[in-house]
């Protein structure tokens, strides 16, 4: 079992910026693939952007080169860096953790951005 927990949402101006972070415990030796997802309301659940174990990236159309991810293996900690922040930016973020074995996946419980005057 893999526990996250997410924090650093909050309510932040347009062009603002904030950063999440995303801390896995239990089994986190067996992770590989961690990131970031977000459900805004009245919508499907998207992927925001992704990172592997050994540091290849991945991200949506939508952020790219607006956020940043990465992540520290040796604290099983993954981070989002979020700037130019827009409105349509406002969702619950989920961080998820990937095992390489068997691909199970985990979710954190989500954490708020708004993004609004």
């Amino acid at each position: 079992q893999v526990q996250l927990v997410e924090s650093g949402g909050g309510l932040v101006q347009p062009g603002g910026s904030l950063r999440l972070s995303c801390i896995a415990s239990g089994s986190a030796l067996s992770i590989n693939a961690m990131g970031w997802y977000r459900q805004a309301p009245g919508k499907e659940r998207e992927l925001v952007a992704s990172i592997t174990s050994g540091g290849s990236t991945n991200y949506a159309d939508f952020v790219k080169g607006r956020f940043t991810i990465s992540r520290i293996n040796a604290e099983n900690t993954v981070y989002l860096e979020m700037n130019s922040l827009k409105p349509e930016d406002t969702a619950v973020y989920y961080c998820y953790a990937r095992t390489a074995l068997y691909g199970i996946t985990y979710w954190g419980k989500g954490t708020l951005v708004t993004v609004s005057l």
